[in-house]
């Protein structure tokens, strides 16, 4: 393998440690699956939030099984509009009033813009209570 190269795979195994590190620092939940519906990661966050529903245990399961038959037509239908157009990356599925977020699915893609998969994403509303630069 020519040096250029292999300078790129290093870089590229560094970020993925930064990337994942990002994810799995995130307060919120991050479930990511491939187009299968499989999951295939959890962060932290999410694992413990699904705790009552399996946690870790889900990895490698159908994220359809979590669902109902409504809302596992909705999820094919989102993934059907991301693979139509690579300039379609992130739908507003929900809101939860119970925990005051909104939720959204976006489009995760590769090099070459395919569509490789999805995650939800979940952005609360409430104003932050951490003290600004509390390092305690």
């Amino acid at each position: 393998m020519p040096k250029r190269q292999k300078r790129k795979v290093n870089v590229m195994k560094e970020l993925n440690a930064y990337f994942k590190s990002i994810i799995d620092q995130e307060r919120v939940s991050v479930v990511i699956c491939n187009l299968q519906h499989e999951i295939i990661y959890m962060n932290p966050a999410a694992i413990k939030n699904y705790a009552k529903r399996g946690g870790e245990a889900l990895i490698g399961k159908s994220l359809l099984a979590c669902h109902n038959p409504e809302s596992n037509k909705r999820i094919q239908q989102v993934v059907d509009w991301f693979a139509a157009d690579v300039s379609h990356n992130i739908v507003y599925t929900s809101y939860n009033a119970k925990q005051n977020k909104d939720v959204y699915m976006v489009a995760l893609r590769d090099s070459e813009q395919k569509l490789i998969g999805y995650y939800e994403k979940h952005e609360y509303r409430d104003r932050e209570t951490m003290k600004f630069y509390d390092m305690q």
